[in-house]
């Protein structure tokens, strides 16, 4: 019944999903979402009579940032709003095991960014962001109750350059949990790790010349109660509440635009929460559909608010 924890229920579906997203603050925190900010990558000698006074020229260069440029956003933070559309497709070929795959385009509306002559700023983009696939495995399956091990693999399919990508491979195991207490309330959860594979270079510091990379490890957790409130004629109406948290455990994110010794800023320890409130409707035994909002709760975040729509057939 929930529209942001992963479906802990083995089993066939095709899933399409549309996510609006608006004011990501810090798109290449620890790579989790796009790479390495490349703006980096233009902060050389040759470019220093196209750029402000207080530019970072210091910790910030890397002539092998892969990520958008080479706008430089205008300030701290910079701001990004976006889109993405999932296409996902789960077959069960036992009521224990499902295989997914999970196509998304994305769309990026950069805010913020100016221009450095003779180069145009980043503009507006879009296109296929980074697949992904894996697999659920369904330990306990009870009558009314799921616990499945997930494994999802994200692969660099995505145009880092353009903002689509992160560049590199990442896995996230997690574990999902399903429980019914009665025909109307039921509880869901989610537990797991986002590890990055390879990334960019971390940033060199005046007392350490190397450091970890750039990307970094997320814990993330959720959970979300819901109550079928209307249940008549095979349509079931259930609002539903998710609180959904972020732990970064490694990595930076870039900061153009500030002090030298502040260019880039490591985001070990940073907690994200966002509140999730939505609706999902089911007709039948095969069709349903989710509509949400989220809201950042935490000063961090990955947006200040989303608009989730979704369609499921389950087969």
């Amino acid at each position: 019944m929930v529209g942001y924890i992963d479906n802990p229920i083995v089993g066939s579906q095709i899933r399409i999903r549309f996510d609006a997203a608006f004011e990501d603050q810090f798109p290449d925190r620890s790579e989790f979402f796009y790479a390495k900010c490349g703006c980096s990558r233009f902060l050389s000698k040759q470019f220093l009579p196209f750029l402000p006074s207080n530019a970072p020229l210091f910790l910030a260069f890397d002539p092998k940032a892969p990520g958008p440029g080479p706008g430089v956003p205008t300030g701290v933070p910079n701001s990004i709003n976006f889109q993405q559309l999932y296409m996902n497709v789960e077959y069960s070929p036992h009521r224990r095991f499902s295989a997914f795959v999970e196509v998304p385009i994305r769309w990026l509306q950069p805010q913020g960014f100016k221009q450095i002559p003779p180069f145009p700023g980043f503009s507006n983009q879009s296109g296929l962001s980074d697949v992904q696939a894996g697999f659920k495995f369904a330990a306990v399956t009870s009558e009314g109750t799921y616990l499945t091990f997930q494994f999802k693999s994200y692969f660099p399919s995505g145009d880092a350059l353009r903002g689509l990508g992160t560049n590199h491979y990442s896995v996230e195991p997690s574990l999902l949990l399903y429980h019914s207490f009665s025909e109307r309330w039921t509880l869901e959860g989610q537990i797991g790790d986002w590890h990055p594979i390879g990334g960019s270079a971390g940033v060199s510091t005046t007392s350490s010349p190397t450091s970890e990379g750039f990307a970094g490890d997320v814990f993330f957790y959720g959970i979300g109660p819901s109550y079928k409130l209307y249940q008549r004629n095979h349509v079931r109406l259930a609002p539903v509440v998710e609180l959904f948290g972020w732990h970064v455990l490694s990595g930076f994110q870039s900061q153009p635009g500030g002090p030298v010794d502040s260019a880039a800023t490591e985001v070990s320890g940073l907690n994200i929460v966002n509140l999730k409130v939505g609706v999902r409707t089911s007709i039948g035994f095969r069709n349903s559909f989710y509509v949400g909002f989220g809201q950042a709760l935490t000063h961090d975040d990955w947006y200040k608010h989303i608009v989730r729509l979704e369609y499921r057939y389950s087969f």
